[in-house]
């Protein structure tokens, strides 16, 4: 699973020691051994900034998504482990590389994130959704045209997601320029 989402082998390293821990914290009854597995893969993968969304690691997985959150929640609870709420930045160089965008629409996009963290409409919102919507945003400001559907089929999100999050995006922009 870590080979197919381009996850290096530190993550999959640390994820075998979060499964290993499970086992021997005795984590597993009542669990599937490759929910416990794939939530590990996942929880690794965020402790190591290089997250990746429940919808890819439910893709690569045979474990349905809700069964991933509940076992990842389940498991990073039981044995305590230190994870920050993935940064939407995170998700950014990732996106721009698929889409082919430059490093200025990287950069462009990485600002709308900064900005929209400034005014506090980031707070729960989805990571992927939001930086999905500044790819896209910052991929028209400098002119490098991609479609909401290129950026959907990218990260993986609804175009109706991206829609909303780049409108309150650039609302935030225009905001700090207005001040």
């Amino acid at each position: 699973m870590a080979s197919a989402l381009g996850l290096p082998d530190n993550v999959r390293e640390t994820a075998s020691v979060i499964y290993r821990r499970a086992l021997d914290e005795d984590l597993l009854p009542g669990r599937s051994i490759e929910g416990v597995s794939t939530a590990s893969l996942y929880a690794a993968a965020r402790q190591a900034g290089t997250p990746r969304s429940l919808d890819e690691i439910a893709g690569v997985s045979r474990v349905e998504k809700d069964e991933i959150a509940r076992t990842y929640r389940y498991v990073v609870r039981e044995l305590k482990l230190e994870i920050q709420p993935a940064d939407p930045e995170s998700y950014v160089p990732r996106f721009a590389s698929d889409l082919g965008l430059s490093d200025e629409a990287e950069r462009r996009a990485r600002s709308l994130l900064d900005t929209a963290k400034e005014q506090g409409i980031h707070s729960g919102k989805s990571p992927v959704g939001l930086a999905a919507a500044a790819v896209y945003a910052a991929s028209l400001l400098v002119n490098e045209k991609v479609t909401q559907s290129e950026v959907s089929e990218v990260a993986n999100i609804s175009e109706v997601t991206i829609r909303n999050r780049y409108h309150e995006l650039l609302e935030a922009e225009d905001s700090v320029a207005l001040n």
